[in-house]
């Protein structure tokens, strides 16, 4: 004879072990900050060309595009975290538009600048920047996927698009303490393609894996 829906309710209750409870958005973005800090505060101290960097930083174009670069890679992640849990709104996807929108024009505005000062471009410094983004993304956004992945969401491909946004952001903003430079039409391409590589990877690889 079948079970009863009462029995097998009662069956499952009996088997099932304690359910361990995510800590809040903000709380688990946190703590994956935490961790990208501290790696990216030893390879700062260690690696960064500091008099390059402090030359360029009397720009004030040069300091908003880090500001918008860092900032739409922190607020990339905060949503990533929040577009997790399965009750959150799709709006969360909004919330680094502003940013990215003002590192675009930031950049592109250093495009036009350099263009009309006849600065060259440099191909392999290109190359070196995008080899640089993507190395640096992938150690990122391996931890940041098993992160968001143990909030079982529901649409694993956005989710992970966004947190790879986040992560190409961050890596961008890290590269300018390794690899200062003016930014050419030829530069901000490069930077299109690895910061969209990252968020096509990161789509793609959480869809692949198992839930």
């Amino acid at each position: 004879m079948s079970e009863t829906t009462d029995q097998l309710i009662h069956r499952l209750a009996q088997d099932a072990g304690p359910v361990r409870r995510l800590k809040t958005p903000l709380m688990r973005a946190a703590a994956w900050f935490a961790v990208v800090a501290t790696g990216s505060a030893a390879a700062v101290i260690w690696l960064a060309d500091f008099p390059e960097f402090m030359a360029r930083a009397h720009d004030p174009r040069h300091l908003i595009e880090l500001a918008a670069t860092l900032m739409t890679g922190v607020l990339a992640i905060i949503a990533a975290f929040e577009m997790s849990l399965p009750d959150r709104a799709r709006a969360w996807a909004a919330l680094p538009l502003p940013a990215l929108a003002l590192w675009l024009a930031t950049a592109g505005t250093g495009c036009v600048q350099n263009w009309i000062a006849g600065v060259p471009s440099d191909p392999s410094e290109s190359a070196d920047c995008f080899a640089i983004i993507v190395a640096t993304s992938i150690p990122l956004a391996a931890v940041l996927l098993w992160m968001l992945r143990r909030a079982k969401p529901l649409a694993p491909g956005p989710v992970a698009a966004m947190g790879g946004l986040g992560v190409a952001g961050i890596a961008a903003f890290l590269l300018q303490f390794f690899h200062p430079f003016d930014v050419t039409l030829l530069d901000l391409a490069i930077h299109a393609v690895a910061v969209g590589l990252v968020v096509g990877v990161s789509a793609v690889s959480a869809r692949a894996l198992p839930a």
